[in-house]
């Protein structure tokens, strides 16, 4: 192929993983990628030579200060001044939006310029941005089989793709799932976002001191930390005698996604596709403050097909997580059934399938008909 994509995604990494799958996908295929988004994404696309980044000024309508509201409309409409711009130099054959308000511009420029184009939603939640925009999009592509916050009007055009992913995890997708015997070690794997989250450290390992001495001994954990919490959950662990290897960041999540026997994680969107395109059970605690509680529904998503437990933030403590870690861990039937499910939800080809939606849409093509469940704001 030839000729430019142009890219529009939000600065944080939910926005940006995906965009970035996308890209990687796009320019294999001799597409041209022209990406989008504010100061946040300075380092999208780095390992990407030919990629052209622009930032464009955007800003969130947060609160109701009148003079945050007028300074917020001003800096879109200077962004979607200098969107403008950059379609009329690059002349993309279509335009894909990832959410996040860097995106809005972007795409209100190309509704103006009549550019073929399109959104991707990554959470089972239509986020705000596209939830303004989706009734002047040409196709808006799916992560998950069911979507809240979707108009009527908007459902003839909703594309089931699934949720991009890094092609580490893509290599290790597909491979089956070693269920623990009572003469093998059992693999725990906590994972709490980009960031950490501090609740792990504060929850897991009182939870893993209570466990029997018989299964606390046979755990060999891994866990994502806070630079800051690394000391102090590194004493907890040791204290309950437990083997726990942690660090702020692994190179190599794909692989201890693979090797694990349960997973302990957020629900963020990333997360639910990588969880489910390895197909690995878990135990899934939302991040409560997610805009619009999004990571509670892709949760809800996952633990409807029997792929995860759903614990609430508010229920998850040390006594709640013991029980749960030795129901599971003592019953690999169990785990197998759950990693079953997982497996059935997974697309870990969705940045191939996401690509050929956009390349029809940059052709004129008419999309292949739809696979995602209409539901409608109450």
């Amino acid at each position: 192929m030839s000729g430019t994509i142009l890219i529009a995604a939000g600065g944080t990494g939910g926005h940006l993983f995906p965009a970035e799958a996308l890209t990687q996908e796009l320019t294999a295929r001799g597409w041209q990628v022209l990406f989008v988004t504010d100061v946040r994404g300075k380092g999208f696309a780095k390992d990407y030579a030919g990629v052209e980044v622009a930032r464009i000024r955007a800003a969130t309508f947060e609160g109701r200060n009148p003079l945050t509201l007028a300074w917020a409309m001003f800096n879109i409409v200077a962004g979607t001044v200098q969107a403008l711009r950059l379609i009329g130099r690059a002349s993309p054959s279509a335009v894909i939006g990832f959410g996040g308000y860097p995106s809005l511009p972007v795409m209100i420029a190309a509704s103006l310029r009549a550019v073929p184009r399109g959104l991707h939603e990554q959470n089972s939640v239509l986020g705000r941005v596209n939830r303004l925009i989706a009734r002047y999009m040409s196709v808006i592509a799916a992560s998950f089989p069911q979507v809240r916050f979707i108009a009527e009007r908007d459902a003839p055009r909703m594309r089931l793709v699934g949720n991009p992913v890094r092609p580490g995890i893509v290599a290790v997708a597909g491979q089956p799932f070693a269920a623990p015997r009572p003469d093998t070690r059992l693999k725990l794997a906590i994972f709490g976002g980009s960031q950490g989250a501090r609740i792990m450290s504060d929850i897991v390992p009182e939870a893993v001191a209570m466990l029997p001495e018989a299964l606390r001994l046979r755990l060999d954990i891994v866990q994502q930390c806070r630079p800051e919490d690394l000391e102090r959950t590194r004493a907890a662990y040791g204290r309950s005698g437990a083997m726990a290897e942690l660090s702020h960041f692994f190179t190599d999540v794909p692989e201890r996604l693979r090797d694990a026997h349960l997973i302990v994680a957020r629900s963020g969107a990333s997360t639910c596709a990588e969880l489910t395109a390895v197909g690995r059970p878990a135990i899934l605690v939302p991040y409560p403050f997610a805009t619009d509680n999004h990571q509670s529904w892709n949760a809800k998503a996952l633990a409807q097909a029997g792929a995860a437990i759903l614990v609430p933030q508010e229920e998850f403590t040390p006594e709640r997580l013991a029980i749960l870690l030795t129901q599971l861990l003592t019953a690999p039937e169990r785990l197998s059934s759950m990693a079953a499910a997982a497996q059935s939800l997974g697309r870990p080809q969705a940045a191939r399938d996401l690509a050929d939606l956009v390349e029809g849409l940059a052709m004129g093509q008419k999309p292949a008909s739809s696979r995602a469940t209409l539901e409608v704001r109450p």
